[in-house]
């Protein structure tokens, strides 16, 4: 079965500014966020990809553009379900304040059992997208061969509970995982297991030395901003 390349967006400008973005519209890379997607070809040269499926979300599809520039013989497919989690209520708010509310505390130690109001469940983001990564899976091998190495953009939740459910954790244990902004994350799909090669490779090592400010033990709702 297919190889699976799983690339988070590049940082956006709802990371720099601390927003929890969801399904805001106009919400863009910034110009870091342009470089990461610039530099992405590059990292990407030795694999034959053969399909690419995206979130609808603007700063995924600003994410690939550089790919598709560098590749004109592949077209983009958009695909909803690996769209971010809706927020509901919480969308377009700053993640500072958010963390005053009690249902931090169980999107935190219990995400399973968290939905957002006027939005969806974490857990129900976690099911539409592994479906439609095993969907496309189906798809990629009866058109590419079993294989072949394909290409979806999303967002850092969504990454992390497909993470989870390739290494059988439960979605409460998915805060554990982290994806950096345009960090790759692979997975090699087989009839018996999945097989995770790579997770959260920015190819920098910059977001591991030691900062001013230690890192929070709460996990950022979304995915966070990546190395200062």
């Amino acid at each position: 079965m297919p190889t699976l390349i799983l690339v988070r967006h590049g940082r956006s400008t709802a990371n720099t500014e601390g927003v929890l973005a969801g399904w805001t519209p106009g919400v863009a890379l910034d110009e870091r966020g342009a470089q990461q997607a610039a530099a992405l070809p590059a990292r990407l040269a030795a694999l034959p990809i053969s399909e690419i499926v995206t979130s609808p979300l603007q700063r995924c599809q600003e994410t690939i553009r550089p790919l598709l520039d560098a590749r004109p013989a592949l077209t983009a497919h958009t695909e909803e379900r690996i769209g971010e989690c809706h927020y509901g209520d919480w969308s377009g708010r700053k993640l500072a304040e958010l963390a005053d509310e009690p249902l931090m505390q169980v999107v935190q130690a219990h995400p399973s059992a968290a939905a957002f109001p006027g939005g969806e469940s974490m857990r129900s983001m976690q099911t539409r997208a592994a479906e439609a990564v095993r969907e496309w899976n189906a798809r990629v091998e009866r058109d590419h061969g079993a294989d072949a190495v394909y290409l979806m953009c999303s967002h850092g939740d969504v990454i992390k509970s497909l993470v989870a459910d390739a290494l059988g954790l439960h979605l409460d244990l998915f805060q554990r995982i982290s994806v950096e902004p345009c960090s790759i994350t692979a997975i090699r799909y087989t009839r018996l297991r999945p097989f995770l090669v790579r997770l959260g490779d920015t190819g920098d090592f910059a977001s591991l030395a030691p900062r001013e400010e230690p890192p929070a033990d709460d996990a950022t709702v979304g995915g966070g901003a990546g190395a200062p």
